[in-house]
């Protein structure tokens, strides 16, 4: 107001300006409205994320020519600390981006997660099918940065001071050790001591936790000899079990998972807070896959998930279907399952969750389901486990060690 007041004022006192005044509040205006429109290209979700523009608000077009409070240039450093978070882009891929066992890993993501870290914001990562696309995120400014084949990390040229905070920090060191980090995990070493896979055969007992297993398959809506057979992939029928990922428990839970079932940190490893909240995680995946009417087509299709990610299972039915499959078998869908893990397949414009280490969920269920048949070969439904004696020492390293056959060298007894 006070611009316009003066220039009011200055017509008032000398009229033979005004031709010049408005050819230059034209070209002001004209100026104002070019930034807006190339600068603000922010979408609306990026915008509501950083607190930029509510959630439900106009199409960002409408501020790009119109103005408002709203509207955002392009960030750079100071406004992407301020924002709390910063926004990265890279591909599906091992040595990128993946999800496993329901966390989110790969290279790229565990460097940029540990550079948003060094500059005290959360990460957040936006997956393109292509370098082209991920190049048009940039320069629209939907991310901040692309994170591909570091040190190359590619940025918008006018956030100047974001890619010296990215050069400061890089060092090829860091890299290794994160590749190193990686590498461990991608292992999936779980951490238990392997109790009997049948505790005792001649009287039909799997586990010291066969009453659990009863008391709880009704929710699941599973036989009991399944999760039994379950667990027993899981942990071994170790409650104390800890995974490489963090999984936890005789079922393996992610603390995701058991945040989301509402079990406390101080009852993640308890047996039956562990297997009721496994149980009520299983009915609600079984949902998923509400479409498959055959139980037992059903189950497999809920194991691979339980293991491997719904989503995952999802874009392997998605290509099953594109092939002529049938995307409700699962003996035609596992292939795909397989194939997540090649460029040609998990970048297809129809995968929604990219790659997928899927020979480890393949395995996952074929072993679950021979064990489920030799234990209800040997099982009776009225069995209830007692408590197993700890794993003996071994006299020569002092560690404690399995003296039982793994679950694929056993059968059942006559």
């Amino acid at each position: 107001m006070l611009i316009f007041n003066t220039v009011g004022l200055q017509i008032r006192q000398n009229k033979g300006n005004w031709l010049l005044l408005s050819i230059l509040l034209l070209l002001v205006a004209c100026t104002s409205k070019q930034e807006k429109e190339t600068n603000v290209l922010f979408t609306t979700e990026v915008l509501s994320q950083r607190g930029q523009l509510p959630v439900g608000s106009g199409a960002i077009g409408e501020l790009a020519t119109e103005g408002g409070e709203g509207a955002s240039p392009y960030y750079d450093l100071h406004e992407i600390q301020s924002s709390g978070t910063i926004i990265a882009g890279t591909l599906s891929g091992p040595d990128t981006y993946y999800e496993y066992h329901g966390k989110e890993t790969g290279l790229q993501f565990e460097l940029a997660e540990a550079f948003a870290q060094s500059i005290g914001v959360r990460l957040q990562m936006e997956i393109s099918p292509d370098t082209t696309a991920l190049l048009k995120k940039l320069e629209q400014g939907e991310i901040d940065f692309i994170a591909l084949d570091m040190p190359t990390w590619q940025t918008r040229a006018d956030a100047s001071l974001l890619r010296e905070a990215i050069i400061d920090w890089w060092r090829p060191e860091r890299v290794a050790q994160v590749k190193a980090d990686i590498d461990h995990r991608s292992s999936y070493v779980v951490h238990r001591r392997m109790r009997p896979v049948m505790q005792d055969a001649a009287h039909g007992i799997i586990s010291a936790y066969d009453d659990l297993f009863r008391r709880y398959s009704g929710t699941a809506g599973w036989d009991w000899r399944l999760l039994a057979a379950q667990c027993y992939q899981e942990s071994g029928f170790d409650p104390q079990a800890v995974s490489s990922m963090g999984a936890q428990g005789l079922m393996q839970l992610m603390p995701a998972t058991a945040d989301a079932m509402g079990v406390p940190e101080d009852k993640r490893f308890e047996p039956e807070h562990n297997i009721s909240a496994a149980a009520r995680y299983i009915k609600k995946v079984s949902q998923s896959f509400a479409d498959i009417k055959d139980s037992e087509e059903r189950i497999r299709f809920t194991l691979a998930a339980y293991n491997g990610g719904v989503g995952h299972v999802q874009d392997a039915q998605t290509l099953a279907r594109k092939a002529g499959r049938d995307h409700l078998c699962w003996q035609e869908v596992a292939p795909y399952i397989l194939l997540l893990a090649q460029p040609q397949y998990y970048r297809d414009p129809d995968v929604r969750h990219g790659y997928m280490r899927g020979s480890e969920t393949e395995a996952y269920v074929r072993l679950i389901m021979e064990r489920w048949a030799q234990y209800r070969g040997s099982a009776r439904s009225f069995t209830s486990g007692s408590v197993p004696a700890p794993a003996k020492k071994s006299l020569q390293d002092g560690e404690y060690k399995s003296q039982v056959k793994p679950a694929e060298e056993w059968t059942p007894e006559e």
